[in-house]
């Protein structure tokens, strides 16, 4: 049975590249996975705050469970001059849209040039500790 491209659900992320490692002396492992958001589709046009906020939160659902240690980068992707935006580690439930929307406000008051609008690479750093 074929779906109508409206029945599609389009991803809003693209996962480039996933490296695992396991760290046995301290019985975790760490992921660092690599993804681009992608643009909104053109049938329903979101404003961008709501949309980049979906994408995140898409992302963490699909790469993280609830009791990682996360570290974010956001770098641009087109304009290499821009500065990444990164955010230090702390566990999932602490990465609220809010949190992240803050540190992207400070950036804009601030005099450093970040481009949104232009495609944005995330790579996520997750760090899991293995059951016993």
């Amino acid at each position: 049975m074929s779906q109508s491209s409206e029945e599609l659900e389009v991803q809003p992320f693209e996962i480039i590249e996933v490296q695992t490692k396991e760290y046995r002396r301290f019985n975790t492992r760490g992921t660092q996975c690599k993804v681009r958001l992608n643009s909104p589709p053109e049938i329903s046009l979101p404003d961008p705050f709501t949309h980049f906020v979906d994408s995140v939160n898409n992302l963490f659902d699909h790469v993280l469970d609830d009791a990682d240690m996360v570290g974010i980068i956001f770098h641009n992707e087109v304009n290499q001059s821009d500065k990444p935006i990164g955010f230090s580690f702390r566990r999932k439930d602490q990465l609220l849209p809010d949190v992240i929307w803050s540190v992207f406000d400070k950036v804009s008051q601030s005099n450093a040039r970040f481009n949104a609008t232009d495609t944005l690479i995330v790579t996520v750093h997750s760090v899991r500790h293995s059951s016993h």
